[in-house]
């Protein structure tokens, strides 16, 4: 009898009972942290867009409708999604002050709290291009600007300028400058196409290009001093010409006119 006990309280059943404890407890915490995790996210999104449905209500609706469905003032916003949100409400392009041939960039009204929350509520309504994150338009190789400045000059400069100073369109319209404007909202806008701009989905430019034509604007527009001396704008030959006849006519003629007056001839008068 003495032998069977022994047999029976081996020295490793403890350890082997504690580690079945320990792989059981972890079992719990994979089966219900997760979903924790998840209801927690849930609630977080779920609140984002009931916040969001607030200030879409009272300063959105009045044009869009109260669900996004459009009207004669604006067009709907059913699938548009957080980028073109993102795009048109942190730009300050909306909401708009008067209606007009296009709607400029200017002071931005909502925090980007805010425009996060209204850019949920929309992207609720319906499928459609999600605003980036900082990975996907921050370059990092140093390649990527004269890769960028390839594609630039053969999907965007035909509108915006070899140097991405903007230009004139047709019936009242134009390519607005690049020039301060972040990277961020450039990315959105080759996402989503914003007013005349046709848009550049992922299966027409790849995320890579766009994050190389992204680096290319950014040095382009942001580099001082510009190496090329001063840039009149940077808009090619015509500005280049035309200050060249002014001011190179003009002091040729102050010159000539100093000669003149100069001459013995004009002397003795």
């Amino acid at each position: 009898m003495k032998k069977l006990s022994a047999r029976r309280r081996h020295p490793l059943a403890a350890l082997v009972v504690l580690l079945l404890a320990l792989a059981a407890t972890g079992g719990l915490y994979a089966a219900f942290a997760p979903a924790e995790k998840a209801q927690a996210d849930t609630s977080a999104q779920s609140l984002a867009i009931d916040e969001g449905r607030k200030l879409f209500a009272v300063g959105c609706s009045s044009c869009h409708g109260l669900n996004g469905q459009g009207s004669s003032d604006g067009p709907s916003l059913v699938g548009v999604g957080s980028a073109a949100v993102d795009f048109q409400v942190g730009t300050g392009r909306m909401p708009a002050q008067q209606p007009g041939a296009q709607v400029p960039r200017k002071k931005v009204v909502y925090s980007q709290t805010e425009i996060d929350q209204l850019a949920a509520f929309v992207a609720s309504l319906g499928p459609g291009p999600v605003a980036p994150t900082k990975d996907q338009y921050t370059s990092t190789d140093p390649n990527d600007v004269a890769k960028g400045g390839e594609l630039f000059r053969t999907n965007c400069a035909q509108c915006h300028n070899f140097a991405g100073q903007g230009g004139a369109l047709t019936r009242g319209k134009f390519a607005p400058t690049l020039e301060g404007v972040d990277a961020k909202h450039i990315y959105e806008a080759m996402q989503t196409g914003p007013q005349n701009m046709p848009s550049f989905p992922d299966t027409t430019m790849p995320e890579e290009q766009k994050k190389q034509i992204v680096a290319f604007v950014r040095h382009t527009t942001n580099e001082e001093p510009n190496p090329g001396g001063l840039a009149l704008g940077s808009l090619g030959p015509v500005t280049e010409g035309l200050f060249g006849w002014i001011f190179g006519l003009g002091a040729l003629i102050a010159v000539a006119i100093w000669v003149a007056a100069h001459t013995t001839k004009a002397k003795k008068s």
